[in-house]
Order: C-alpha cells, then structure tokens, then sequence
C-alpha cells in the first residue's frame, strides 16, 4: 500500500518543513542530532524505543527489535541525550541495510560510523563514540512516545533528515504541515524563477510575500 504522505514527504528538505511547523506553531525540530553522513537523507515513519540505566537488581538488554521491522521504517531511539555509551553500532547497521530500513535516529551517540558511511545507510545521532551501551542502559519500552532533541517523537510519525539535521511531523497534523510546506516550496520556485528572469531578490521577494511564509497564522 502507497503512504501518499511518505512520497510527499521526500520531495521537501527539512528547512522548509521547518518553516511550516513554524506558521503552524507546531515544535518539530530534533535539535543537536546531526547526519554521520551529509549525503544521505532519511525518510520514514518512526518505530521507537526508550532507553534508561541498566537496572541492578532485575537488568535488561540494549534490546533485539531489528528483526521484526519492516523495510522503510525509521528506528527511533531514545537514549536521553547522554554521551557515555551508545545503543547502536555496526551489527545493528549491518542488518538494517540489509533489510531497506529508512534510517536510524538517535538522541545520544552511535559507534562504528565507518560502515554508516560505506553503506551509505542514514543515521542521525547526538555524536559518536564507541564505548557499549551493553551492561549500562537497557530498553525500557519499545512503541511509545520518546523526546528526540527536545521534540516529540510518537510511534508511526513521519522523519525527515537531511544535511541540515531531522525533523519530526506529528501524525494528528502530518497533512495540515505537508500542505504549508508545499505552499512554501511553491512560492520559492516562484521567487527563484523570477530572479532568475530579471527582477532583483527585493522585487521577488516582495511579490511572493517571501518574509511572512514562515510567520504563525
């Protein structure tokens, strides 16, 4: 089955998806979360997992979902923004390539970047280091709300990554912003278009109300 919302998605990059969420007051932007490679983009809907400290009387797993995710989906992973170990590496991308998932994203870091980049395969984190989240933190849930950057990221919304970073669109209103973007990307070709056949930036800009695209309605 087509997800018409999907296809939609990939056509726009995240700053003007950015500027929507914007005019709609809507807070969708993963700040801090970066791409291990700026040539290669991301887009999907989100499969989430919550990370917390390894738990000393009853301990848990880093976790084994990736076997059961369909291709497409975005892995989503919370590990609450720390910096001492990671809970994704190059098993995880291995496996994840091979199956045609969308990407990976994480608020906290990953390891074994070199593979990410050999196979051109999407993930965006916090940062990178290569110590083992192993013995140190644990899935706490899989399929609930997690905060990606300070945005809210609910099981089934869509992703976007790109060289700029990622955004989030929630599920309730992913029509509402995909439309705004549209409008918005509509109104630059149009600005682009017009430079390019003479007129100043100014005169375009004015014309095409480029200053209020971005304002909240």
């Amino acid at each position: 089955m087509t997800d018409r919302n999907l296809e939609r998605l990939r056509k726009l990059d995240t700053a003007t998806l950015s500027d929507a969420m914007d005019k709609l007051g809507i807070e969708g932007v993963c700040r801090g979360i970066k791409p291990r490679d700026q040539t290669v983009g991301l887009a999907g809907r989100a499969f989430t997992l919550l990370y917390g400290p390894v738990d000393p009387v009853n301990p848990g797993t880093v976790g084994d979902y990736i076997d059961d995710l369909e291709p497409g989906t975005v892995v989503v992973l919370d590990n609450g923004g720390r910096e001492d170990c990671t809970v994704w590496g190059d098993i995880l991308t291995m496996v994840a390539d091979r199956k045609g998932l969308g990407g990976t994203v994480i608020d906290g870091p990953c390891r074994d970047v070199h593979l990410c980049l050999k196979l051109g395969y999407p993930v965006y984190s916090r940062s990178y280091s290569m110590k083992t989240g192993k013995d140190r933190v644990q899935v706490d849930a899989v399929q609930v709300p997690v905060n990606i950057g300070d945005a809210r990221v609910c099981p089934g919304d869509l992703l976007r990554g790109d060289s700029d970073g990622v955004v989030v669109l929630p599920k309730a209103r992913e029509d509402e912003i995909l439309d705004t973007a549209e409008a918005i990307e509509t109104a630059e070709d149009k600005i682009r278009k017009a430079v390019l056949a003479g007129k100043t930036l100014r005169e375009a800009r004015t014309e095409l109300g480029y200053h209020k695209l971005q304002t909240k309605a």
